[in-house]
């Protein structure tokens, strides 16, 4: 008989556990906001994940990323109800976004340009699903300009703050 293998978590999981926590406070926190239109949402976490893809490289970032919209939808009595999925889709959709991205001139692709794809790629996963499966009409697409208006907003807003506190400690960077 096959004794059980122990899993041992090491210094890099602990790390991803601290993102994720934080990512997942600052996404139960953002629910507590009450918003003019579903959807329209500061998106706070997206600077931890950006923080961690800039200091610690996308497979951390995805990690957190997803360990946060599984534990805030747990969290809110929301797991696979279609605020999860809605979630789930822009959240992966923006990782794939951000795994292309990150190979780009940094000279010329930093922080807030990659806060601004991300968003963009959030709101785009989010409205091709709810276009898919919630609302299969034409209509939808009416939204486009406001969602682009907020991802905009709230893209650079992140973006500047996460360049802010990579400034402030630049030397986590990539380790």
């Amino acid at each position: 008989m096959n004794a059980p293998k122990i899993l041992t978590a090491d210094a890099s999981d602990h790390r991803v556990a601290r993102y994720a926590a934080a990512a997942i406070v600052l996404s139960v926190a953002e629910a507590a906001i009450p918003t003019p239109l579903p959807g329209v949402k500061p998106g706070l976490a997206n600077i931890v994940v950006l923080l961690v893809l800039l200091r610690h490289g996308w497979s951390d970032a995805a990690w957190v990323a997803l360990l946060r919209v599984f534990a805030t939808s747990l969290l809110l009595g929301q797991l696979f109800a279609p605020g999860f999925f809605l979630s789930l889709s822009g959240s992966l959709v923006s990782l794939l976004v951000l795994g292309a991205a990150v190979r780009l001139p940094r000279r010329w692709f930093g922080p807030v340009s990659l806060s601004l794809l991300a968003a963009f790629g959030h709101i785009g996963g989010q409205m091709l699903l709810a276009r898919l499966w919630l609302v299969p009409h034409e209509g939808l697409w009416a939204l486009w300009p406001v969602f682009s208006a907020t991802a905009t907003i709230f893209g650079t807003v992140n973006g500047l703050i996460t360049a802010g506190l990579l400034a402030a400690r630049p030397e986590e960077e990539k380790t």
